[in-house]
């Protein structure tokens, strides 16, 4: 962590004369820097290789990254996990047009209600998924025709399947918020991480026989088969208070669009207070209600998806 001083010149009346003297106070501001990537594998499958899946249509897809936020008081910024580092080690991925396993350009998400918060009612928390979705898709610079898939009470999650929480391998939707999970799978993610993790975000990709990410567009990018969001029922979740399920939805949402983290952290010693630079929904650490994007937030995504689908 970084230290740095702030320096404040006073002035003192003395009598009846004043003299100016200069008094020094200091206020600590740490910079709350981010850890380096971290590198996990996923559970083996007989003959020692990495467990795969099949998407709907045939072709084999593996978990290549997740992203998480952190809470305030976690002393930590959010983080990237890269899984299985082999292959061409694609470090960055995003969708394809023609490529979507659901056979439309259209980006497709589904909002898994069997596995709900404990302290709001589903249909609030969906609700407020749901505004967080639309809020991206009415950005003007792009037009992903965006489109929720119905609630059927499906077994969802590519990756809690591999770790022993339920799910499935099978595709449901390009972006699924596959519900609440209990605070010990986040620590299969980081080190106590169920203790700052708020939500999490999976890419799975296509790869080939050899287990390579398949780049079929050439843009130097992973290709992308869908994403998993999970949020961490450990901590107290509300709607518009506390932590806040729209904001965080809203910072989720934004990596299963192919965005980033962004911005700096600084905490202020004396009162613990978080500032960022610049302030942004895609900050990789909670700072309270967020439900609108501009500025930076909105730059990144017309970066992604201002030529959609003609990339």
């Amino acid at each position: 962590m970084r230290v740095f001083s702030l320096r404040a010149a006073a002035l003192l009346p003395l009598s009846l004369l004043v003299f100016s003297c200069e008094q020094e106070t200091t206020t600590e501001v740490m910079e709350i820097e981010t850890a380096a990537p971290r590198f996990l594998d996923l559970p083996a499958a007989k003959g020692g290789t990495a467990t795969l899946g099949k998407s709907a249509d045939g072709r084999s897809v593996t978990v290549a990254m997740a992203e998480y936020i952190t809470a305030a008081d976690s002393d930590e910024m959010g983080n990237t996990v890269f899984f299985n580092n082999r292959g061409n080690k694609q470090l960055s991925f995003d969708f394809v047009p023609g490529q979507s396993i659901d056979g439309t350009d259209a980006i497709s998400y589904y909002v898994d209600e069997t596995r709900p918060s404990d302290d709001v009612p589903v249909e609030v928390s969906t609700d407020a998924i749901v505004r967080s979705m639309d809020t991206w898709n009415d950005v003007t610079c792009s037009d992903l025709s965006m489109f929720r898939v119905p609630n059927n009470g499906r077994a969802t999650g590519f990756y809690s399947f591999l770790f022993g929480f339920g799910g499935s391998l099978d595709y449901v939707a390009d972006v699924v918020h596959n519900g609440w999970m209990p605070a010990q799978f986040f620590d299969r993610i980081a080190p106590n991480g169920s203790r700052s993790i708020l939500g999490v975000t999976f890419t799975l990709v296509f790869i080939d026989n050899n287990g390579n990410i398949l780049d079929e567009d050439n843009d130097g990018k992973g290709d992308v088969a869908w994403r998993e969001i999970y949020y961490n029922d450990r901590f107290n979740w509300s709607d518009g208070s506390g932590i806040d399920i729209e904001t965080v939805s809203l910072h989720e949402a934004g990596h299963g669009l192919s965005q980033g983290h962004f911005g700096k952290a600084f905490r202020t010693n004396k009162n613990g207070k978080v500032h960022f630079s610049p302030r942004a929904v895609m900050n990789a650490t909670y700072s309270g209600l967020q439900t609108e994007i501009d500025g930076t937030d909105n730059g990144g995504h017309c970066s992604n998806w201002g030529s959609w689908p003609n990339n």
